[in-house]
């Protein structure tokens, strides 16, 4: 938000992309930022509101043309009338395959503006990739408390990333995942939210400071926020139906689900293992939600998969996970031990 030094004008904001080494996909916004009013000072509370309002009432740029160069594949969007733009590019069989992370070029035309170029990080895991993770990322990986709305939508629009908190041993749990059973692994980390796509930067910065693996976290939405229509638009299916978007692009890499037992992952991810029986190796869904008709509800979703090879943990902390994720192979005796160090090290209660 404060790249642009208050001076406003035309932004685009790519996110980052994934793919496999046949195609890649690549989502971003285009819009106008508003300018700020001089007398704001640079630092402080006013600025940090300002940026906030900024964030929440920007305002896409339809019709925009967003040309996109990775490698040797190229291909020329628009944006839809939210700015959004959802590039596909089938790639070339030269994009080098000794590393999983490339770059992406783009350059946005519109009327009456000049051109505006980015570049964009796209991850393209290696052809032996062995397991796929897909997590949530409210009251998974940080607390939000999306029980109770208010607070929320503070922690997820004013509250700035180091003051965030992330559960206990969250960050080595996802480190030990991604670098698999023999500690040299990149298997690629996914990250779903209901989220909206205006907190994607504080997102990333939070993901850094607390030194969780990135991956792309292009799993948000558009909130679709205005006068006549102040509450998010409703998304029941979206993580489902992006979730078995990942396992058609990776198709035949097996996949771990995390996610917490508050809202609906484990009615999801429950859904997504019927789908797919001979995917999904294992749940884990962190206990936020104490209430015994809740444990009740889990405990039958658990009942319902049970003559699959998928396992449902419901897990009080971060070390029952790292506990059953090395037990069936999937880290190693390293990584569960930095996860028990990070938790029983930690002053913070586990929710």
């Amino acid at each position: 938000m404060k790249r642009d030094h208050g001076r406003g004008g035309l932004t685009v904001t790519p996110y980052r992309g994934y793919g496999s080494h046949r195609e890649a996909f690549l989502t971003g916004r285009v819009f106008r930022q508003s300018p700020l009013a001089r007398m704001l000072p640079r630092r402080g509370f006013l600025r940090d509101l300002a940026d906030v309002v900024r964030r929440i009432a920007r305002r896409g740029l339809a019709g925009a043309s967003v040309e996109i160069r990775l490698a040797d594949s190229h291909v020329t969007v628009t944006t839809n009338p939210d700015g959004y733009f959802d590039a596909h590019l089938p790639l070339s069989p030269h994009l080098p395959r000794d590393t999983a992370w490339h770059q992406a070029d783009l350059r946005v035309t519109a009327d009456h503006e000049a051109p505006v170029c980015a570049t964009a990080d796209v991850y393209i895991p290696a052809p032996e990739t062995d397991l796929l993770v897909i997590s949530d990322i409210d009251d998974t990986v940080m607390y939000t408390g999306v029980a109770h709305k208010l607070g929320m939508l503070y922690r997820l629009f004013i509250e700035k990333p180091h003051r965030r908190t992330a559960f206990p041993g969250v960050a080595s749990l996802y480190q030990a995942l991604h670098r698999g059973a023999d500690d040299r692994g990149e298997r690629p980390i996914l990250y779903v939210s209901r989220g909206p796509w205006a907190i994607y930067e504080v997102l990333e910065t939070f993901f850094q400071l607390n030194r969780i693996p990135v991956g792309p976290i292009l799993f948000l939405r558009e909130w679709g926020l205005s006068l006549r229509h102040p509450w998010p638009r409703r998304a029941e299916d979206h993580k489902q139906k992006l979730i078995s978007r990942m396992l058609a692009l990776f198709e035949g890499v097996p996949c771990i689900l995390i996610g917490d037992s508050g809202q609906h992952d484990p009615e999801v991810y429950t859904r997504i293992v019927k789908a797919y029986p001979d995917r999904v190796q294992a749940i884990y869904i962190r206990r936020v939600d104490r209430r015994p008709d809740r444990e009740r509800a889990i405990q039958r979703l658990r009942d319902q998969i049970r003559h699959t090879r998928c396992d449902l943990v419901l897990a009080t902390d971060s070390v029952r996970m790292a506990e059953h994720a090395h037990a069936h192979g999937f880290i190693s005796a390293h990584g569960v031990e930095a996860v028990r160090r990070d938790v029983t090290g930690s002053d913070d209660d586990v929710a």
